[in-house]
């Protein structure tokens, strides 16, 4: 998905927000239980943004029905190279309503892992506050 990548390239995260559906469902590589809703997949986004250094998409894979995407991305944690990959579904309205991350290898995960378990309770208010604003 083309907007998806030049906001994410860009580091335009108000970008990559408003290209969420309200009930999009975001998919850890690191955590088993998936997140629903457009402020705490945007607030763990820019987190992500945060913890990820030299990242840089390499591939853009599109389905046939122009729904669904796949942007495969490199990047590092620390001193942990990885490879990873966004799956993204669009909605009837083009929006995106499902973000499933995957990432290789398991050092990489595992140090992705932590550098967002150290944040996770600012993710958490930054997504409360979002919910607030939105309501």
């Amino acid at each position: 998905m083309r907007a998806f990548r030049e906001a994410v390239e860009a580091g335009d995260l108000d970008a990559v927000e408003a290209l969420l559906a309200d009930d999009v469902v975001f998919t850890s590589p690191v955590v088993f239980k998936p997140y629903p809703g457009k402020a705490i997949t945007a607030s763990i986004l820019r987190a992500v943004s945060q913890v990820f250094e030299d990242f840089r998409y390499e591939r853009e894979l599109d389905g046939n029905d122009g729904r669904d995407h796949a942007l495969v991305f490199t990047a590092r944690v620390g001193e942990r190279q990885l490879t990873g990959c966004d799956f993204i579904h669009l909605d009837d309205s083009g929006l995106i309503d499902e973000l499933t991350v995957m990432v290789r290898p398991l050092s990489g995960a595992q140090a992705l892992a932590a550098a967002m378990g150290a944040r996770f309770d600012e993710i958490v208010e930054e997504a409360k506050a979002r919910s607030a604003s939105a309501s």
